[in-house]
């Protein structure tokens, strides 16, 4: 059984909502992203989903969205992006799965998930700086404040799960917003994830700059751009760390 992960999907199935303003890469991306998960994603499998799943606005429109994702293989953790305007609380999130009857569906939100070797952990993440985000009206150092006592909860919850299982397990943090990106970082973010002694960090939000590549290494803490453009719609392997 292996761990996957991949970004901002933008599902649009009952929607239009065009991704090509952000290049050639996009094109036909939705057959893309079956095509290249079927490859590679066995049943047997996981894939944390970082954000930007659907274009949806409301559960109609996104049960296409999900049909689709239930329909590829393997076991899915979601969490909440920018462009999630769906996402509602839990509670109706899992009435939701629970009333499609989505059996390979989850949700990563205050918590956080044991997957073989690794503890999942994450929250959707934000930017510190008003002039960094481009969402209008947004209290951003209130909205980073929230975050971060949102990766608190879910690393909580993923020592508990490792105290449980009484196995030394590698956490890891999963974001939607980048916490560091071509010289922008968000420092509340990164002293959290620090903190929790977390050395792998997966975000998305970043599409068609392709200028930064591979692995940013800050705070003994390996930043891992994982937009589902920059990793060619296919979803990338998390290989478990060696031991010294």
């Amino acid at each position: 059984m292996a761990l996957y992960v991949i970004g901002d999907l933008h599902l649009s199935f009952s929607t239009e909502k065009p991704m090509d303003i952000f290049g050639s890469r996009w094109d036909n991306y939705m057959v893309k992203i079956e095509t290249e998960w079927k490859k590679v994603v066995k049943p047997e499998d996981t894939v944390v989903i970082a954000g930007d799943v659907s274009w949806a606005m409301t559960n109609e429109e996104l049960k296409p969205d999900f049909d689709f994702i239930e329909s590829l293989p393997g076991t899915k953790i979601i969490l909440k992006g920018n462009h999630d305007y769906w996402w509602q609380t839990m509670t109706k999130l899992q009435a939701f799965v629970k009333e499609n009857e989505y059996k390979t569906i989850n949700f990563l939100h205050n918590n956080a998930y044991e997957v073989e070797d690794f503890i999942i952990c994450g929250t959707r993440g934000w930017y510190n700086d008003d002039k960094a985000t481009p969402i209008r009206g947004a209290d951003s150092m209130k909205i980073v404040a929230r975050e971060v006592e949102r990766i608190k909860h879910s690393v909580a919850c993923g020592k508990q799960l490792i105290e449980e299982s009484g196995k030394q397990k590698e956490m890891l943090m999963f974001l939607h917003f980048p916490a560091i990106f071509k010289g922008y970082m968000c420092d509340e973010i990164i002293a959290e994830i620090y903190k929790a002694g977390i050395e792998r960090c997966y975000y998305g939000h970043i599409h068609g700059n392709y200028e930064a590549r591979d692995t940013i290494n800050y705070a003994d803490i390996d930043f891992k751009l994982i937009s589902a453009d920059y990793l060619l719609f296919k979803p990338e392997l998390i290989e478990p760390k060696l031991q010294n």
